[in-house]
């Protein structure tokens, strides 16, 4: 081997460590699209990103009412401290997480910030299953913090909870397992998916055709006593049949 093809061999072994270096360096060590040209891909993303796009889901195990994805839009530069205390929704009280609603609601107000909620109901999910209807909410929710903001897809970083994903045109996204406790914009489009679901289901259960079911107590998740007024009332129009059929057993 002459010395052109060993200067050529350590030349392509360094690439590749910078490169890897710098991936992991912008992301942590998560894994993003576009893996396999890790420089142009991340190199672009990282400096042409204006926006960050946070989406998570709520409502996906409950017996009833919808399933509801938030997506929150905020400048790449966007400052937390004007919100004190975002994390994951499940974590906070829930005077807590109302609080932080009203003030993210605020800088909406101002344009400083970008909030969609998009739901899809229970008979919804029983015609389509729970996994379509998240991904029908998802894209609603996305389409509209985009369109609201103006912004361009090429433009924006989406940073996703869990196994979610974002439609293929939004080629600068990543998945991160847990993300609404590590980052703050998954965190507050998670907090502002979980109370506009609970108050829609406050509503509900304050009506009279639900109050058998107690919606106000625990929002349509699988308690004891929502099971059991499950088997002595029967279905209402806001439960998933597909989800209650082992309770009706």
């Amino acid at each position: 081997m002459n010395s052109e093809s060993v200067r050529a061999g350590v030349q392509n072994v360094a690439q590749n460590w910078c490169r890897t270096w710098f991936l992991n360096y912008i992301t942590g060590g998560r894994h993003l699209p576009g893996d396999n040209q890790v420089g142009y891909t991340v190199y672009k993303m990282a400096t042409k990103a204006k926006y960050l796009i946070g989406i998570d889901e709520v409502g996906r195990g409950p017996l009833a009412g919808p399933v509801m994805v938030g997506a929150v839009l905020v400048p790449a530069d966007f400052d937390w401290s004007v919100i004190p205390g975002v994390r994951d929704s499940k974590k906070l009280s829930e005077e807590k997480r109302e609080l932080i609603y009203e003030q993210t609601n605020l800088l909406v107000q101002l344009g400083d910030i970008y909030v969609a909620v998009a739901s899809v109901e229970a008979k919804v999910i029983d015609k389509i299953g729970i996994a379509p209807a998240i991904r029908q909410a998802l894209a609603t929710a996305l389409k509209k913090v985009v369109e609201d903001a103006k912004a361009d897809p090429d433009e924006v970083w989406v940073k996703l909870d869990g196994g979610l994903r974002a439609p293929a045109e939004f080629l600068h996204q990543e998945t991160i397992i847990k993300g609404d406790a590590k980052e703050a914009v998954i965190g507050l489009a998670s907090i502002m998916a979980k109370v506009t679901r609970d108050r829609h289901m406050i509503k509900l259960g304050n009506k009279a055709k639900f109050k058998l079911y107690d919606f106000v107590k625990h929002k349509g998740y699988g308690t004891k006593t929502h099971r059991l007024a499950i088997k002595e009332n029967g279905l209402s129009t806001e439960h998933r049949a597909c989800f209650c059929k082992n309770v009706l057993k």
